[in-house]
């Protein structure tokens, strides 16, 4: 299977995961997506400095800076994986 067919399956089984994974994992999910979908973070911070999901999911994606999409697309598929219990 190709490597978008196979993100794409993972994408949608992300959303039917038998238990919600810990805040940690779902930000590397996000910033996983983010990356494989949109490339670099290339946005400013949040301007509101309370709102700190807006940070902590903009800061995981800037960790990701220089990760090929296609990198980016299998980690988030051997993640989703790993949650599967696969």
């Amino acid at each position: 299977m190709e490597l978008i067919q196979q993100f794409e399956e993972a994408v949608a089984n992300s959303k039917t995961l038998s238990e919600k994974p810990d805040n940690e994992t779902l930000l590397k999910l996000y910033s996983l997506f983010k990356q494989a979908t949109e490339g670099d973070n290339t946005g400013d911070a949040p301007a509101n400095a309370f709102d700190f999901v807006a940070k902590f999911k903009h800061e995981a994606w800037a960790k990701l800076t220089g990760t090929s999409k296609e990198s980016a697309m299998q980690e988030y598929v051997d993640l989703v994986k790993r949650l599967k219990g696969n």
